[in-house]
This record gives C-alpha cells, structure tokens and sequence, in this order.
C-alpha cells in the first residue's frame, strides 16, 4: 500500500527520542522533514540529518485528561480519502476500514497474525488449493442486513472488472481466473474460481497451494461490499452500508464521524462508541491537536518541536521500504544493461547518508528470508562498459532521462545526486521534473519519464506483498517491467511452499536488484503519537495498522513520563 499518513524521521531525530521510545513496548515510513506539507503514502521521502536549536525533551508537560471515554479523536494528514475499497490505495484508508469493513479474517493487532473475522470457520482441500468458507450467521451491515457469501463473490468480481483499474486487482491473480478475467482474456465471470453453493459458504478455487492466503485475506481490497453499493462510482455522497465494528455518520472535508455498530458481531468487545478523524492541514495543527488533548493519536504530519507531551512519541521499525526505480516501458531503458549501467554509476553512501535504516534491499530484512545481494556496489569502469555494450558508448546518442519526483527537498537531494552521476560518469543528459504532492501519484502512472520514486509498506506479512506488483501484468507495474527471468521465478514460487518459496523469492528479489529495476534508499520506520498506557489495543507494529475495534481507556495510567512497574503489569493494572 502507499505512504498518506506517514511522516519520516531522521536517524539523529530517534536517537534524541530513545530515551521515551525504549520504554513503548514494540517495534511501520521514509524520511521528510520534521514537520512540513503532509505527505501521501506513495510521496514521502528522507529527511536530511538536522537537529532543532535545543534538544527535545521527552519528558511531559500533561495534557488534559479525555473528557468522554467513549470517544476517541485521532489526527491523520489531510488528503482525498477513498471509501469504497475497489479504489483505495493509500495506508491513511487502510486504517480507515479497520473500523468500516470486515472481510473473512482480520488483523491481529499485536501480532499481525490472520484471525478469524467475518468467516466463522474454513476448510483447506488436500491439495491445499480450495478453500471453504463458513460466514458467521450473525455477521450484519449496520442497517441489520445479513452478510452474504454472493456479497464477497460479487465484490471481487466486481473489483476485477477490467473497466475498474482497481489498483489492487492484481493481488486476486492467485485465485483460478481471476488473472484471466482482469485482463480480458475471459469474459466470463463465472470461470473465476470462487462459489457460492449457499449463502453462509465461500469456495475460493487457487491456482496453486498458499499458505500464506489467511494473511492476504486480511487486506481490505477483499472487504465484502453491500449489494446496493456495488453500481455506485461516487462513494462521497452517501455513507456507505458497511459490515464493519463502525459505521460512518458523518463526513466533512476536515473530519470524518463513525459511531458503534451494534449489529456488529463482535459488537461487545467494541469499547470506544465514537472515532472522530481530524484530517489536519500541517504539523502544526497536529501538533495542537494533541498538546489540547483533544486528539488521543496522532497518526501523520506532525510538528514534533512544538509537543508539550513528548512521552506519547513511538517510532518502530516497518515493513516498508522507500526507492527510486527505473521503468521499462520504453526503449532503451528496456535494456537490463543500461538499468545497471546506471545503478552501478549512483555515489550509494553520499544517497544513503543520514537514513537511520539505509537499504541496499527492496525487502526489510524477515526471520528465515534468504538476504538477496542487494545495491551497495559503485563501479564506474563497469558501468561505462555496460553502456557501451548496450550502444551508447559515453552515452553518445542517450535520450534525455528524466526523473519524476514530488515537492521534497530530500527527493530533490537524492534525484541532483542521481543527475550528477549519470550527466559526468556516464555522458547521458538528465532533466528532474517536480510535481506537486497531491497529482504524483497519479503523474506516476504516465509514460512521461523514466525514473520514479516511490514507499511502500507491505499489506501484509510476507515477501510476496513486496515482489507481486513488478510482474508484468500488474496494475501496480508502475515501472512497466517484463522481465521474463522475473515472471518464471515468481511463477515457481506460487508452487512451493516454506523455505524452499522464500528462496526462489530471494531469487526473484535479487533479479530485481541486479536487473538495475529498483534503487533501494531506505527502510522506513513509522512514527505515531499515542500514550500507550492510556490507550489499550494500539500496538506498535511492522505494518503501522491498528485495527479500531481493539481501541479503548485503560483503566489506570500512568503519570506522563512514567512507565508501569513490573507489580503493575503483572496484575494487570
């Protein structure tokens, strides 16, 4: 998914915050400055390594106590957000839909690990290829609907309308047809492997064994939609009939409203019976928000130096990584030569410098994933004969490259760099193009450049939520490859399983890496404004997804500043 609500951080920033941060218990974003425009998902790059005047300190100065604890305010950076799930594709509305939808499992908010959700139980077929699912009889829409099986059928399909371009329709090809139907080579949606024998049970047909489906199926592209939504394009003039712990009864440019619903199945561990979302215009009102105490969370573009409360600061690692990548859409970039001509030529530490988690792999580093060799090598002799053989000896003939950035100082830094390096090593003429923060995204989809940049946090834990939108026929390629190396190992590893598929996706990965496709920059922590003994539920964790119906008071908390003892913990104080 991409970066809408993420602000980075420098790596001199989190030390000076270490002191708080080691005391949050845990472990999700790139790297701009301290507190500036807000930043989309897919937008946010490094910061430069800068301290403020005076040290921060972490130590609180108190914020007023919540005055309803049965609502909760949260802070996100403003930007357009997309309701109907076909659509979305930033991290600000997948957080959103923890609280309007549900499909068949959801996240654990600690572990991240698949729990059961709208699919009360499941069956796995011996060839580990179907899948059976039983709906819960008492899952309801907030309008007492019953929740269906044909609901989530009729909902992918209609996700993988070709006419739709949803952003995540290449994510169904490990579904039987699913690819096939996508991109037009059927047309019949019934040859799509997924059944409905009766309206409590869901047959999902894969085109190979994957144990790793569960995890997927918490994504919210495969949220169930209400029958009388499905025909709608326009999702903002009306709320949506949703399934979800919350349901929206409000919606503004500056704020959005969800209240309890208690046709909810699990409505009785909801404890919170109203979120409000501030979507706010800079650092500063953030920072605001939270010094007043009105907002209990703050989660995006955030001044940090004018925080009152330092305690509430948690910055952990993320299963996110932010790159430059070089598309393949035309020629000569087409040529794997040229792509690591240009890799070989980049200055990596001078483009590194001042990341607190630099990247010479497109993948954060997983227990038991084979590491890849990664881009750390500058070599200018090979780089000049790889341009050479691929035709253009001192870049003689070279059209001009051009690199597409958004309105970042620090991506202007590292484009400059990349500029610098291509121009004098290799002779080949570069132009940098800035566009505005809230058209790049959408600037990235042209076929007007070669070099983009881009942060991506994974949807769920697993390499392949990294290595998918690089195939050829994903609506996420945005670097245009066709890779046939590429497409074979992936193709491999949708047939084996454990050890054996993490390294054919290490493979895979390195083949990205070597082929000069994608420029590692760095691994992107997440940074978020909570006071962890206030708020049960919210964790720290590798996705910086916190699902909203785990959220509520805890009963005691403790001074600002001031962390629960061992006596406190272990009786659950």
């Amino acid at each position: 998914m991409n970066i809408s609500r993420i602000l980075c951080v420098s790596a001199l920033t989190i030390a000076m915050f270490s002191s708080c941060v080691s005391n949050q218990s845990g472990t999700t974003v790139p790297q701009p400055e301290l507190s500036n425009s807000p930043e989309t998902k897919d937008q946010a790059q490094g910061t430069e390594e800068t301290a403020p005047d005076q040290p921060l300190s972490p130590m609180a100065q108190g914020r007023p106590d919540p005055r309803d604890k049965e609502e909760l305010t949260v802070a996100f950076s403003s930007g357009a957000i997309q309701l109907d799930p076909r659509k979305s594709f930033l991290a600000s509305e997948a957080q959103l839909f923890t609280g309007l939808y549900e499909g068949l499992f959801s996240y654990n908010p600690l572990t991240l690990e698949p729990i059961p959700a709208a699919a009360e139980s499941w069956k796995l077929s011996h060839d580990k290829k179907t899948w059976t699912f039983t709906l819960r009889s008492n899952a309801r829409y907030w309008n007492g609907d019953r929740l269906t099986s044909e609901h989530f059928r009729d909902a992918w399909i209609s996700l993988l309308d070709p006419a739709g371009n949803s952003p995540y329709s290449s994510l169904f090809d490990i579904i039987a047809g699913a690819k096939e139907y996508r991109t037009g080579q059927i047309t019949d949606p019934g040859q799509v492997g997924i059944e409905c024998p009766n309206d409590k049970t869901l047959v999902v047909h894969l085109n190979a064994p994957a144990a790793f489906f569960p995890s997927m199926l918490c994504h919210h592209s495969f949220n169930p939609i209400h029958p009388s939504m499905l025909g709608i394009t326009d999702w903002s003039k009306q709320a949506p009939i949703s399934n979800g712990p919350y349901y929206l009864v409000e919606q503004q440019a500056d704020r959005l409203v969800f209240a309890k619903n208690e046709l909810y199945w699990d409505a009785k561990r909801v404890a919170i019976k109203k979120i409000i979302i501030r979507f706010t215009k800079d650092g500063a009102e953030a920072a605001s928000l939270w010094n007043s105490g009105e907002a209990r969370w703050v989660a995006g573009d955030v001044d940090l130096e004018a925080l009152q409360d330092r305690s509430g600061i948690v910055v952990n690692a993320m299963f996110a990584t932010y790159y430059f990548y070089i598309r393949s859409s035309q020629a000569p970039w087409n040529d794997s030569r040229l792509r690591q001509a240009l890799s070989l030529a980049l200055p990596w530490d001078t483009i590194r410098q001042g990341y607190y988690l630099p990247a010479e792999t497109l993948i954060y580093p997983i227990p038991g994933y084979p590491k890849p060799k990664g881009l750390s090598e500058t070599n200018l002799e090979k780089a000049k004969e790889l341009l050479a053989e691929a035709g253009f000896p001192k870049g003689v003939g070279m059209p001009t490259l051009v690199i597409k950035i958004s309105q970042s100082k620090e991506a202007y830094r590292i484009a400059s760099l990349m500029a610098a390096a291509w121009k004098e090593a290799l002779g080949i003429p570069v132009d940098i193009k800035v566009t505005p923060y809230d058209a790049y995204i959408d600037e990235l989809k042209k076929d007007d450049y070669v070099v983009g940049s881009s942060t991506w946090i994974g949807d769920f834990a697993d390499p392949y939520t990294f290595l998918q939108m690089w195939r050829r026929d994903s609506n996420l390629n945005d670097a245009r490859l066709n890779d046939p190396v590429y497409e074979s190992l992936m193709d491999q590893s949708m047939q084996e399983e454990g050890e054996v598929r993490w390294e054919t996706l290490s493979q895979a990965e390195e083949q990205l890496l070597q082929g000069g496709t994608v420029l590692p920059i760095a691994y992107t922590p997440a940074l978020n404004i909570i006071d962890m003994n206030e708020i049960d539920g919210w964790y720290p964790n590798p996705l910086d997804i916190h699902p909203f119906k785990y959220l509520g008071y805890a009963s005691f908390r403790a001074l600002p500043g001031v962390a629960w003892g061992p006596i406190h913990q272990k009786n659950n104080l």
